[in-house]
């Protein structure tokens, strides 16, 4: 829950007295531009980074007090899907197993590594991966250690069409263990039918939010649209 969060650098402001609520088990999307501030919003919600001002609380946790907690029962997937190039799929994933203390690691890791999809590649180089198959190893990165949040930031970047319909795929599948999801993305397709909830930013301001069943499709995209320009 963030109430009145700001974040500057310098004399920019990158987020302007953002007030939401995402209840548990809920998928929400947020869509904005290049830009917007929705790369710093994942980023604090990670506690990479802290408020300028404003709280913000995650599953009842303060950022700026209780940074490993939140750590602890967050996954994070980004466009980068921060692997070890030189490693193997198993080795990278029981690397990051390691680092959150996964028990029974070499059997969870090549759990998650199968779940995605790469059980026949667990032991090849990861350099050799294409955009997809990274990507989908990302997210067997980020829930290793079965976190309860999962934040992903402009997931679908990069990827080809079988790659983005793969990670849709898998997206839906993790939907389904109810975890709660926060997504960021600026493409109205790929974000809107998942959700259950949607959100605008643009111009470091969050312009709209509500249910993603109130607007059909159409009418999302022309709202976007507005809100964009208007910022």
């Amino acid at each position: 829950e963030a109430r009145g969060l700001t974040k500057s650098f310098g004399t920019f402001d990158a987020l302007r007295g953002i007030d939401l609520a995402i209840g548990k088990g809920e998928f929400f999307t947020l869509f904005g531009p290049n830009g917007a501030g929705k790369t710093t919003f994942i980023k604090l919600l990670s506690t990479l980074t802290k408020p300028s001002t404003g709280s913000l609380t995650v599953a009842g946790h303060d950022s700026g007090k209780e940074a490993d907690e939140i750590r602890r029962i967050t996954g994070v997937i980004s466009h980068d899907p921060y692997l070890y190039e030189n490693l193997s799929a198993l080795e990278n994933i029981k690397f990051f197993g390691a680092l959150y203390g996964v028990t029974d690691l070499d059997a969870r890791a090549k759990e998650v590594v199968t779940a995605v999809g790469l059980g026949k590649r667990m032991h090849d180089i990861v350099r050799n991966f294409s955009r997809g198959m990274k990507q989908r190893l990302a997210v067997a990165r980020a829930t290793v250690h079965e976190p309860s949040i999962l934040l992903l930031d402009e997931p679908y970047t990069g990827l080809d069409q079988h790659g983005a319909k793969v990670f849709g795929e898998m997206l839906a599948a993790l939907k389904s263990r109810s975890r709660t999801i926060l997504m960021t993305t600026h493409n109205i397709d790929e974000g809107l039918g998942m959700s259950d909830k949607v959100g605008i930013i643009a111009g470091g301001k969050l312009v709209y939010h509500g249910a993603s069943g109130d607007l059909d499709g159409e009418r999302f995209k022309e709202l976007y649209i507005e809100s964009v320009e208007n910022a």
